[in-house]
């Protein structure tokens, strides 16, 4: 039995996906033979982006030397060639929205070619979009939930030759229907292994970019899900989804002894030299655990990167993060207006709560970044200038703007195409750059300008905004004002922290 992932990448500088690398374990500890094509270092002739890139030429993240990467070429041609050589008896391709069409376009050129394999997608897209999913007539199974189980009980029917129609959490193509069988029940996370399969990817995708320097860097998960309900996140209908399928709780907490086996082999293994956490609130413990945490990774003695919420944060926690190796950490403030992040976004914090758990980090000298979205649904450009000034009241290193994608799966979809702003069968795009809603409060170009002029705004002082207003239109003269200003801002606010 041989299994194919497909992993559509466009980011020449992300992350090992921990999911690709966990399911290859999982399956090769069952004696399936594995390979991977992941499109990171291909040539790809479509209308994508090096996303890591656009944010560090818009300002949103300090500059560093990328890696010398030599391109692998065509990624069609490599992609059949892939192909041709592995003879896989499935493809098996994980793919975010964003990504998806991406990986069609593969799959597409395959049967093309007359080339026919048993596909199977996975990931949230497929998950919360299963209909859309099954429309494309490149995909034959559609993988809803988790996959840890489904896809090696797919592979096990597979190699014995028996119906996998029945399979709990695929829905299946068979004879013109679909079958929906129910989800699997949630994965017991404390029994998957910790020595992931990172030799699937190429050595140099162990790099990573973090404040100016490059590292070799994996992520590791210390939490599934987040007990949190923002609506732009679609943690919040997980916990919906596989509650209402009796299928248990989505949001689960990985042992600290766990953990640490995982950063062990990744450092004794791979030589890693910095912990990218995986987690969307990683301060979601409670101080018993996250005593147990801090007391496990004492030991560990690597830096380390994660993300949390102003909520969370306490003179005790920063204070044992950085005993512990703490170098950086990311907080979500995603706008500025109290009552439009109360009934829109579905956060509850108060703009008082963040700026004290801000000054907490900065007292105790961590570098912290915050991120921000505008063009939500109804939003204006008033409304933008309440997260412009909340983020000056902020002593951040950088910070991001993006445009809201309304994923599938999120509180903001449903919204955004009960009021018309996007049709149902919507597949937002790769690019965060990129306005897609039509709304009358704000048009797509207003917000694209405000997004890529966002740190200008928050950086210089209130004199120089009428300047700035200008650079927001993508036209010459706008364009050459921008690059005037992105040159002044890099010099002043980034230079000398790349030293």
């Amino acid at each position: 039995m041989k299994v194919l992932f497909l992993y559509p990448n466009i980011r020449k500088e992300s992350l090992v996906p921990p999911s690709i690398a966990l399911l290859s374990r999982i399956l090769k500890n069952a004696g399936i033979e594995v390979d991977i094509f992941d499109s990171t270092d291909y040539e790809i002739e479509l209308d994508q982006v090096d996303a890591d890139r656009v944010k560090s030429d818009n300002l949103q993240v300090i500059p560093y030397q990328s890696i010398d990467r030599i391109s692998k070429g065509d990624v069609f041609s490599g992609f059949e060639k892939k192909v041709l050589d592995f003879k896989p008896d499935l493809i098996a391709m994980t793919s975010t929205e964003s990504t998806f069409l991406l990986g069609i376009s593969f799959l597409r050129e395959l049967r093309n070619r007359n080339i026919h394999i048993l596909t199977i997608l996975g990931g949230v897209f497929a998950t919360f979009a299963p209909w859309l999913v099954m429309r494309y007539p490149e995909i034959d199974i559609c993988a809803v939930g988790e996959g840890e189980h489904s896809l090696l009980n797919l592979c096990k029917a597979l190699e014995r030759g028996e119906d996998y129609s029945s399979i709990s959490g695929l829905w299946v193509k068979r004879g013109g229907e679909i079958i929906k069988n129910p989800m699997s029940p949630a994965v017991d996370i404390e029994e998957n292994p910790t020595n992931l399969d990172i030799s699937l990817f190429d050595d140099i995708r162990l790099y990573r970019p973090m404040a100016g320097s490059m590292y070799r860097m994996l992520s590791v998960e210390t939490h599934r899900g987040c007990p949190f309900t923002c609506a732009f996140c679609n943690s919040p209908s997980q916990n919906t989804l596989f509650s209402g399928n009796h299928a248990g709780k989505f949001f689960r907490k990985k042992s600290p002894a766990k953990v640490k086996e995982e950063i062990e082999f990744y450092r004794d293994e791979y030589g890693i030299e910095y912990v990218f956490f995986w987690a969307d609130t990683f301060l979601a413990y409670s101080k018993r655990e996250f005593d147990e945490f801090c007391e496990m990774y004492s030991d560990i003695g690597l830096p380390f990167w994660c993300q949390t919420r102003a909520e969370t944060i306490t003179e005790h926690h920063m204070k044992k993060l950085v005993e512990i190796g703490l170098h950086r950490i990311s907080f979500g403030v995603e706008h500025g207006n109290e009552k439009f992040r109360r009934e829109v976004i579905l956060r509850y914090c108060t703009n008082e709560v963040m700026i004290d758990a801000f000054a907490i980090v900065s007292d105790h000298g961590v570098p912290f970044n915050v991120n921000n979205i505008i063009g939500y649904p109804d939003e204006t450009r008033e409304l933008v200038f309440d997260t412009i000034n909340l983020n000056r009241q902020f002593n951040a290193e950088s910070m991001s703007c993006s445009i809201l994608m309304p994923f599938h799966g999120t509180n903001l979809y449903t919204l955004s195409v009960d009021k018309g702003y996007i049709p149902p069968d919507v597949i937002c795009p790769s690019n965060n750059d990129e306005a897609i809603m039509n709304m009358s409060s704000m048009s797509k170009d207003e917000i694209m300008g405000l997004s890529r002029t966002f740190p200008m705004y928050v950086k210089f002082p209130k004199t120089r905004w009428p300047e700035i207003a200008r650079a927001e239109a993508r036209t010459d003269e706008g364009n050459r004002i921008y690059a005037d200003l992105r040159a002044e801002f890099a010099s002043e606010f980034l230079v000398e922290k790349t030293g």
